[in-house]
Parts: C-alpha cells; structure tokens; sequence
C-alpha cells in the first residue's frame, strides 16, 4: 500500500465527495487528490484540504479521464444522479462506469472503488436501479480490482434528504406524502467516507460488496416526523395513496429546476432501501454505524447555516 500515490475522486465535488475528500486528506499528508470538475468554483469548498487538486476537466471525456487516471494508486466513483430522463441515466450509471474502466486499463490502473446503492439487482422497479445495476454490472465484467459499496440513504449537515423535510416543514403547514411507509436504514455520509477510504487501501476488499446502512430501519413517515421535530417545526402528514402520490409527482417534475420528488423516486421506494443481510456491512470494514440521533438534531436545529459537527468528527 503506497499512501503517496495520487487519488483520484470522481464526484469528488458533491455531498459525499466532500467527506471523502477530507477522509483522504487525513490519510496521508501528501497523496495527490485530483478532483476533475467542469466548473472550479464547485470545489471551493475543499480548497482548505492542502492535498486536493482540482482539475478543470470533464469525466464524460475519455482522452481527459485516461490522463488524470495515470499514475495514481486508485480511482473513486461518487458520480450519480436521483433525477432525469433514461437517457441521462444510462450516460451516467452506465456509461460513465465503462468509460471510466477504459480509463483505467489504458492507463494500467486496476483499483477502483465504485459507489452504487441499496435495492439493485435483477427485476428492480426504477430507472434509477436499473442504470445502477447496469454499471455494476459493466464493471464487474472489466479487468479491476473491484470493490462495490451499496449505501442506503445518505444523512448528514449538506444532505438533500433529512434538511430538504425539516425545510418544507418550516413553510408548510400540513405535509402531503408520498411513499410514507417506505422505508430506509440511514447512513451517516461519514461512515460512507471512512468506508471508502477503508476499501481503497484494504486487499481483503477486492472483489467485494459491502451494503453501507445505519443501525436503524425507519419509515419515510418517521424519518420526516424526527427532521421536522429536531428542526422544531413537526408538521402533521397526509400520506398520499399512490394514485394522488404519481399525480404529485408528476407536477413536481413539471416544475423548473430538479424535482422534490420524481415517480421514478417513488418507483425506488418500492424496493426496501435496507440490508439485505446476505452481504457484508460497515462492520466488515471496521466501522460501527453512526445512529442518526447522534448526528442530526444538532444540524436540524443550528442557529447559522452548515455549523459544524467538530464534535462528532473529533469522536469517529
């Protein structure tokens, strides 16, 4: 294991690639992490990390990716998306997986750590699902020293999830929900960044899957009851059935922007975003789950925007 050799994080811009990039800067001192992105004002925020390298480059580009690729002890694949068309899909749960696996046996990289999620696999209901098991797939098939997380849903300060419902219980009165017995064993995105970096540097882990899930299994119902309560704004729910679900759904996507809520969302939720119990977890990796309680009353309920968890990163 060489921890001077370069990383190089795709996705490293986003929710999780944050985390994953401030594991890496504590692994080592000195190992490049090279974080291509479009559009450098999108990794202002891991300018701190002294070993972060941003690069001006597009992953959709073969020729760019092989060259970053090159020379570097492994590559991390945080890119996805929850929202689009089949299309956008395929080009990145799919193609992007293979395109990165070219990359890397161009240029003679073997190890790569792939983010996929919770709930793929043969016959899965959404579009989402389905491009995910099909870049499984793709790599799995390629020459790599493979190793697959499976995250459920991913909590933590930035998230899209727990903050999205504690702030449409700030302005609504009563909630209309959809999927609210679907259910979820949450992740602390912290405990997704030491996995990670774990796999990246663990030989037992090659050829691995590891399901990334937190201590506890809740619904939709209950995971909006806590975010509302802890930001103290718990709102009464309306739980929508599924007819009335799809029209909503269906209206947030005629919206401009990103929709709140997708009917290929609601397509996911059919699926239990929970372990399995047939592959290994967190533990495997040495990580004991994070409890959602630990972590998110104290973000749900800040006074100031994003005030920071030292506390429980000083304890991990």
């Amino acid at each position: 294991m060489d921890l001077n050799r370069k990383i190089v994080v795709l996705g490293g811009s986003g929710f999780v690639g944050r985390s994953v990039c401030e594991a890496l800067a504590e692994r080592s001192a000195s190992a490049p992490i090279v974080v291509p992105t479009r559009h450098l004002h999108s990794v202002q925020h891991l300018r701190s990390l002294p070993t972060v390298q941003p690069v001006l480059a597009s992953v959709h580009d073969e020729a760019q990716l092989t060259q970053l690729i090159s020379g570097s002890h492994a590559v991390i694949n945080l890119v996805a998306i929850l929202h689009g068309s089949r299309d956008d899909f395929e080009q990145v749960h799919v193609e992007l997986p293979r395109r990165v696996a070219r990359a890397c046996a161009t240029a003679g990289v073997r190890r790569l750590v792939h983010v996929s999620a919770i709930g793929v696999g043969p016959g899965a209901p959404s579009m989402y699902l389905r491009s995910k098991t099909a870049g499984e797939d793709a790599l799995r098939t390629a020459p790599l020293d493979l190793t697959l997380l499976r995250p459920s849903v991913i909590f933590g300060q930035h998230d899209q999830f727990m903050n999205l419902f504690a702030g449409l219980q700030a302005v609504a009165p009563v909630l209309p929900l959809a999927g609210s017995a679907a259910r979820f064993q949450p992740v602390w995105v912290e405990d997704v960044a030491r996995a990670v970096v774990h796999a990246v540097d663990s030989r037992q882990a090659i050829g691995q899957t590891y399901e990334c899930t937190g201590p506890t299994v809740y619904t939709l119902s209950e995971l909006v009851r806590l975010a509302g309560r802890w930001a103290g704004h718990e709102r009464p729910q309306i739980a929508l059935p599924d007819g009335l679900a799809r029209l909503q759904a269906l209206a947030m996507e005629l919206l401009p922007g990103a929709p709140l809520m997708s009917r290929d969302n609601l397509d996911s939720m059919r699926t239990p975003n929970v372990a399995s119990g047939k592959l290994p977890g967190l533990q495997a990796l040495g990580i004991t789950p994070t409890a959602l309680e630990a972590v998110m009353p104290p973000v749900l309920g800040r006074s100031g925007p994003y005030a920071r968890l030292d506390r429980w990163r000083a304890g991990r």
